[in-house]
């Protein structure tokens, strides 16, 4: 595929005016000094339906003939896809069936049927609903919206890079997670085309969560290749093979890519809520663990893309919590205690003496290993951070007791 130009991302810009919002830039003093360099996080979590697909899937459908328009759309997703795809369709008067999986999370499920799509639901993963959109398009007709590999596709969600650059001062670096790779394709086409006309060079560094890692692999193949994958917070961006279209061009316009875990981007969450007031899903969250984390050298002024802010309340519960723990600000501990009275209050006292805050207790004589005259003291603990944490167990180790961390 060639690169897409200058002139074709201004193109969709202006298609996607009246649809898009320009979603606004906020700067982090806090990953700033992390950092050790100015860093401009691009609020695409405000975007409408709650990511930068809407850009993509409505450029994508505006290029489709009136004959394609006729037959209607398909797509197959588990989130952001869905609701960009039902969007674009609803504005454009086109009839879109999506297919998702059982198990979608119900805010994303009504919000794709809200937009007006006929959502169909069946698989446990979202491999059933890729099939079945595709053999749906096969018997009816209708147009597969592919998410990320197709050029459309990358140049729409590309328009985000141009306002990357009119943003940011004497722009430097611009982080973008990576899923299949449409969206770092777009921007990094658009982004390094706007710094030639001023002869200038932009680094992009792209970040995988390391769970669902194919570009590294592919990238030093030559080649996309299919990866195994282990399940990650992350699941908006865990795409085993990246596509075709986007690697032609990650390959040639990506300077790096990285990885992170998910302790990096559970904690990247817990940031974003505290120090940002941003609410942000995971997927949306790993270029700001990629700082945390140390992954990315400073070079200057840099943009970091938090691409969507759809999470689960649920989830969003769950990861908080992670983070915490990940941060040495929230653990749990099992105590074994010999069962006599006053076992209890000491510990307690030895938590106060060390600054520890307790949140949740329980108090068990069953469990397994335990002899009769044991019992078990599980504590949920909040803590000021690793050091702190370190210094609460230590506490209880020179009272003789012997601390176990049951979740970290």
């Amino acid at each position: 595929m060639t690169l897409p130009t200058l002139a074709e991302f201004e193109g969709a810009a202006a298609v996607l005016r009246d649809v898009i919002l320009k979603t606004p830039f906020d700067v982090s003093e806090h990953l700033s000094d992390v950092l050790g360099a100015p860093v401009y996080l691009k609020l695409e979590n405000l975007q409408r339906t709650g990511s930068f697909k809407i850009r993509g899937a409505t450029y994508r459908l505006s290029r489709l003939s009136a004959e394609e328009r006729a037959r209607g759309v398909v797509a197959a997703s588990a989130g952001n896809h869905a609701q960009g795809v039902a969007l674009a369709a609803q504005k454009l008067g086109i009839h879109a069936t999506i297919f998702m999986p059982l198990g979608v999370p119900v805010p994303k499920l009504l919000a794709t049927r809200g937009y007006g799509a006929e959502v169909i639901l069946e698989g446990a993963t979202v491999e059933t609903p890729l099939r079945l959109a595709a053999e749906y398009a096969e018997r009816t007709g209708a147009v597969l919206i592919h998410p990320f590999d197709h050029r459309d596709v990358i140049v729409g969600q590309g328009t985000l890079g141009l306002e990357v650059w009119d943003a940011v001062p004497d722009l430097d670096t611009v982080i973008v997670g990576i899923g299949g790779g449409g969206l770092i394709a777009g921007v990094a086409a658009a982004v390094k085309a706007r710094a030639a006309l001023h002869g200038r060079t932009v680094r992009i560094v792209g970040v995988q969560a390391e769970n669902s890692a194919a570009y590294p692999a592919s990238l030093a193949a030559g080649e996309p290749l299919t990866v195994a994958t282990t399940p990650t917070i992350a699941d908006g961006i865990a795409v085993a093979r990246p596509g075709d279209a986007p690697f032609e061009v990650i390959s040639e316009l990506v300077d790096e890519v990285v990885t992170v875990s998910d302790d990096d981007i559970a904690r990247a969450l817990l940031v974003l809520l505290e120090r940002a007031k941003q609410v942000v899903e995971p997927a949306g969250a790993v270029g700001v663990a990629a700082i945390l984390s140390g992954k990315v050298a400073p070079t200057g002024a840099t943009a970091v893309i938090l691409s969507g802010g759809n999470i689960d309340p649920l989830l969003l519960q769950r990861v908080v919590a992670h983070g915490l723990a990940a941060s040495g600000r929230y653990m749990t501990l099992e105590i074994p205690l010999p069962d006599r009275p006053g076992q209890l209050a000491r510990v307690s006292e030895l938590l106060a003496i060390a600054g520890a805050n307790v949140i949740e207790v329980l108090h068990t004589r069953h469990g397994q290993g335990l002899q009769i005259s044991e019992v078990v003291l599980q504590l949920s603990v909040e803590t000021r951070g690793a050091e702190h944490r370190a210094h609460v167990i230590t506490v209880l180790e020179e009272a003789g007791f012997h601390p176990r961390l049951a979740r970290d």
